[in-house]
Order: C-alpha cells, then sequence, then structure tokens
C-alpha cells in the first residue's frame, strides 16, 4: 500500500505546519484525529498516537479482510456460512448483535449488514470463520495487514472491539484503517450508508447519528465499551468548485453517543470551512519536462500517477510556491510510472504543505549503440 505509507509520512512530517495552521475547536474526546483524504493532509489531532480500547472500531479492520477475500472471490455475497456455537455464544457477553443462531445459514452479504450496520459481534465470528476458518488465524491476519501498514500502536485479539488485555489502537492507526478501506474497495463502502437494517424480523438502525443529520456523511463506524467510551470515525463528502473532497474524523473517548456525534461534526465542519482543497494539477497532466541521455527520446514528461491536491488555510492557496527536485542525469532506458523525482509544495512562508512523487509518463528505451555513444561522450564532457 504504497499510498498509505506516504500518508503515514504525510501525517509525521506535515505535524509541523500545524503550528501555522488555524487552530482546532475545543474536542471533549480521549483523542481525535482529522485528515483530508483528498489532499492526503492531516487537518488537525491530539492524543492520536495513544493506544486506547477501540470497541467495535475494530471491525473495520474485519470488514477490510472480508472484503479482500471478496476481491479474491474466496467468498461471495450470495454464499451462505455456517453459524458457529462460538459465533452464537457472543450473545452471552451482552454485546451488540446481529441476532443469528446455530440453525442459520446467512449469507455473506446480510452477516456484512449485520456486522456493519447492526454492529453485530455475532455476524463478525462468523465472517471471520468463513474468511480463515477459525477466529485466532483471522485475528492474525488483522495483525499482518496492521503492520504492513506500519500501524505502531495497533495490536488486535479479537475480531469484534470487545475489551481484552493487549487489544488496542489508536487514533492515527484507526484513520489508516479507515482510509484504506475506502480507498481499496469503493464498491464496497455502501453498506457503511445504510440507515438501518431488519434480519430475523428484528430491524436496527445505524448508531452513526450524522447519517441522519449532515448530508455530506456517508459512513462509518461506531464503537462502545465501558474501557473505550463513545467513538466514532466518520467519514463525509462535499462538493466545492473544484471536485469533490473527502474527510476523514476520528474521536475516541467522549462520554455518550451525542458527544461522539456532535464532536466529529464539529471537527468536520472546522475541516470544511478552515481549510481550502486545492487541485494543482490534473491526473497525468505533465507537470515538466527532462532531458533524458543515452534513450530514443531527447526528454521525458514528468508528472504524477493521480490529480495532486494540497489542502492549505483557507486563503493563502495563491501564495504556494512549487519546487522540483529530480534525479540528474537521466539516464534510459525509463520505464512508464518510474519515480524520477518529486514534486514538493510549500506555503510563502516555506510551510512544506504536499511532497508527490514524479513518475515518468511515457516510457523512454534505451537508444541504439551510436546513440549511446554519443550522449556517453558528452555527459563525459559535462
Amino acid at each position: 500500500m504504497k499510498r498509505l505509507i506516504a500518508f503515514v509520512l504525510a501525517a509525521a512530517s506535515g505535524l509541523s505546519a500545524l503550528a501555522q495552521a488555524p487552530q482546532p475547536p475545543e474536542i471533549a474526546a480521549k483523542g481525535y484525529f482529522l485528515i483530508d483524504l483528498t489532499a492526503n493532509k492531516v487537518l488537525a489531532e491530539r492524543e492520536a498516537d495513544v493506544a486506547n480500547d477501540p470497541a467495535s472500531l475494530t471491525k473495520l479492520m474485519t470488514a477490510y479482510l472480508v472484503f479482500n477475500a471478496l476481491k479474491e472471490k474466496r467468498l461471495t455475497l450470495e454464499q451462505t456460512l455456517t453459524v458457529s456455537r462460538r459465533a452464537w455464544d457472543e450473545r452471552k457477553e451482552g454485546a451488540s448483535l446481529m441476532f443469528v443462531d446455530t440453525t442459520m445459514t446467512p449469507k455473506v452479504d446480510e452477516l456484512l449488514r449485520g456486522m456493519i450496520v447492526q454492529s453485530g459481534n455475532d455476524a463478525s465470528v462468523a465472517l471471520a470463520e468463513g474468511v480463515s476458518g477459525t477466529v485466532e488465524q483471522f485475528v492474525a491476519a488483522m495483525n499482518r495487514q496492521a503492520q504492513a501498514w506500519g500501524l505502531k500502536n495497533t495490536q488486535f485479539t479479537n475480531v469484534t472491539g470487545m475489551t481484552e488485555p493487549g487489544h488496542k489502537s489508536s487514533a492515527r492507526d484507526m484513520a489508516i484503517i479507515a482510509a484504506n478501506l475506502i480507498r481499496d474497495f469503493p464498491e464496497f463502502y455502501r453498506y457503511y450508508s445504510i440507515r438501518e437494517y431488519t434480519y430475523n424480523k428484528i430491524k436496527q438502525g445505524n448508531r452513526n447519528l450524522l447519517l441522519g443529520r449532515d448530508p455530506s456523511v456517508d459512513g462509518m463506524k461506531t464503537g462502545f465499551t465501558k474501557d473505550a467510551g463513545y467513538c466514532l470515525i466518520a467519514s463525509a463528502q462535499r462538493e466545492f468548485p473544484n471536485g469533490k473532497r473527502r474527510l476523514v474524523s476520528v474521536v475516541m473517548g467522549t462520554a455518550s453517543k451525542e458527544a461522539r456525534a456532535s464532536e466529529s461534526q464539529k471537527l468536520l465542519n472546522w475541516g470544511y470551512s478552515a481549510f481550502d482543497a486545492l487541485r494543482l494539477f490534473e491526473q497525468d497532466a505533465a507537470i515538466a519536462k527532462a532531458q533524458v541521455w543515452k534513450g530514443t527520446a531527447p526528454e521525458a514528461r514528468l508528472g504524477a500517477a493521480t490529480a495532486v491536491y494540497v489542502a492549505v488555510p483557507r486563503g493563502e492557496g495563491a501564495n504556494l510556491k512549487t519546487h522540483i527536485e529530480r534525479t540528474d542525469p537521466l539516464i534510459a532506458p525509463l520505464a512508464k510510472g518510474q519515480k524520477v523525482g518529486t514534486l514538493k509544495v510549500s506555503t510563502a512562508g516555506g510551510v512544506l504543505v504536499a511532497e508527490v512523487p514524479l513518475v515518468v509518463q511515457e516510457a523512454v528505451p534505451l537508444a541504439g549503440i551510436f546513440g549511446r555513444a554519443w550522449d556517453a561522450i558528452r555527459l563525459w564532457i559535462k
């Protein structure tokens, strides 16, 4: 996941810019995190790397692995799964349930709705067993994925989020899981906008109150345990003149259902009003041209693999500066998509707001023997 590795680095290096950015509102939570996912920019955070009980926010990683199994065709949405005694036993914990039992064979689609909309622990266990055979094997896969993303404050011991020794995550890590899920599985993200779901004649509403309050909020997940407090990851997408812009907020350890909704709304509204997201370059647009040696073409077009967005404090967009650092000399062969430099975007005051890899847009093959020899002489003289 190269995109998310870049996001983690931006989250670490970009925090120096926050001192000059608009100050966020007071948020009544143990910790919070707000990112502009369109621009890959951290907008605000507090205690974002403190490991806490993540409660049912855990189910985002559970869902990610189920979605991956669907994408790899190890499962299908219409496939039915058995409900084990272990899944049925989740009701003994007094936790959220879909209310499946061992006589039922629900479809994967139904279990996903039960896990995501109803936050069913029984559905989570049934899905985990359907993907990996056992809960323990599934949890091991969750932790391998967390390690692959470089999540330093996350360790899973179950698939539901029930409080257990060693089961932990942080606001930043949860935002990274959410960002991966949104980016990698847009076809399945729709489950998070479902307002209510009825299974076995039992109707339950989505606990994300913002789905009914803010039309731009289209997911994601709530969580609560006594140790965790009330938690919420909220994802919103709003339309602006230069395109759609998605923010993701995480609040952990608030005092009530209402507090997690209102504090998340406060963060999202502030992020949209205090920052502008600017589209600097379109996808596949040539940002620069560079001389190429020993190739069939004298120069290469350089650009970004995706459209380049930056998030800056409101009104500062006109003062941005760009600077390119690249490999020199560029010697063929060059492959399409090969990274050869970096585009750096900073404010007039020198605060770095974005670093974007520059890649070759069209391959430049190696020239013939005479062309290579001539350029070798020119390089030697140079």
